[in-house]
């Protein structure tokens, strides 16, 4: 077999690998890098850390001072994505900023989303929003804690939880 027909088979092969991957059941997460893990079972878990420096990353990039991951927002992000997925919708922005700026926080601000299946869908999701890019962007913003949850029999399925504050 020549050249031209080896790589004719591997691209086939390689093809047909694909095409079986999709069509059965998802690959290991663990061969996948975190931004692109589904969140769509009650066991995903975010990969925080990845979160914050894909958006740290994004900040630098645009001139805007990198976020650390603060336990209370944290806390607080997957309190609120909870409650989005048992409620069946996404909450109010605001709500969710008074409640920040109640445990002491200043300058609040929130993305509350649904529907992203993958850390890089919701960043991608996000960016592509002026209001939401504005949140990821905001230059008063220094910490930060980002959630999901999962509602199997929601049209959404992944709710999202993104609080930044000074």
């Amino acid at each position: 077999m020549g050249r031209l027909g080896l790589i004719g088979s591997a691209a086939a092969l390689l093809g047909a690998a694909c095409l079986g991957g999709c069509a059965g059941e998802p690959q290991a997460t663990s061969a996948l890098p975190s931004l692109y893990w589904p969140m769509t079972t009650n066991t995903a878990q975010l990969d925080v850390n990845a979160a914050r420096d894909m958006i740290s990353a994004y900040r630098r990039g645009r001139g805007e001072a990198p976020l650390t991951l603060d336990p209370e927002l944290q806390r607080l992000a997957e309190t609120e994505a909870a409650a989005m997925a048992a409620a069946d919708r996404p909450s109010k922005a605001q709500t969710v900023k008074v409640a920040v700026e109640r445990l002491g926080y200043d300058k609040a601000n929130a993305n509350l989303s649904a529907g992203y299946h993958t850390l890089a869908e919701a960043f991608s999701g996000w960016r592509d929003s002026a209001p939401h890019n504005a949140v990821m962007l905001d230059a008063n913003a220094t910490r930060m804690g980002i959630a999901t949850a999962y509602a199997p029999n929601s049209k959404y399925r992944v709710y999202w939880a993104l609080l930044v504050a000074k």
